[in-house]
């Protein structure tokens, strides 16, 4: 009896519903994820060994290259209570509302007496433009008043959290006498731990360290 022959027929497979969720799943990664926010200012760091890589959520401190010092508040679980600290205790008279708006602010450069006319203009000052925060005088380091209600709004809490998320980051042309006074308000308030931001480098082939780690 011959064999029944079954047409052979070509396979077709509809993409039109994968190429539809790709999409959907592409813009909602697009939408979805959260951009780095803008450093204050460009600034070059030097260049380090290390693997360790500096925390998302951290209080910044910044150095440029012309003596000028910033203050970024990256944790949001803490930023309302600094602010809130420092103003009381520096009397700067900020309402609900001005500390509303400020606690939407990036970063910190200005005295501590330019606050509330800042808060008070329609267009925000530029990065370039801001003074930073006084450091440059040991008789008027304001940065002592940052880190006193820094600590003051961690007070209570695992200080190690603290000496994790507290970074400095200067650049590499950024004077001496600058960071000696950001280690000052740091000292001045007990605070003797802190991590540098460096630019980091791949460990030199042939090295006691990178033979360590291939070991």
């Amino acid at each position: 009896m011959p064999r029944v022959k079954i047409p052979r027929k070509s396979t077709h497979v509809d993409m039109t519903a994968m190429c539809d969720v790709a999409f959907l799943l592409l813009t909602f990664f697009i939408l979805a994820t959260k951009q780095k926010p803008p450093e204050v200012l460009s600034v070059n760091p030097p260049n380090s060994i290390s693997a360790k890589v500096a925390p998302e959520k951290a209080i910044l401190i910044t150095m440029t290259a012309d003596g000028r010092a910033f203050l970024t508040l990256g944790d949001d679980t803490k930023k309302m209570d600094i602010l809130e600290n420092i103003n009381q205790t520096r009397g700067l008279n900020l309402t609900a509302k001005d500390l509303q708006k400020w606690n939407k602010q990036e970063f910190i450069g200005l005295p501590l007496n330019q606050i509330k006319g800042y808060l008070e203009m329609e267009h925000p000052i530029e990065p370039a433009k801001m003074p930073g925060i006084p450091v440059k005088d040991s008789t008027n380091n304001e940065m002592i008043d940052w880190i006193r209600s820094i600590s003051n709004a961690y007070a209570g809490t695992d200080q190690n959290k603290l000496q994790q998320i507290l970074l400095v980051k200067g650049d590499n042309e950024a004077l001496y006498p600058v960071f000696r006074n950001i280690k000052e308000a740091l000292k001045k308030n007990e605070i003797y731990k802190f991590r540098v931001v460096t630019n980091g480098q791949p460990v030199p082939v042939g090295s006691e360290l990178y033979n360590e780690s291939r070991s």
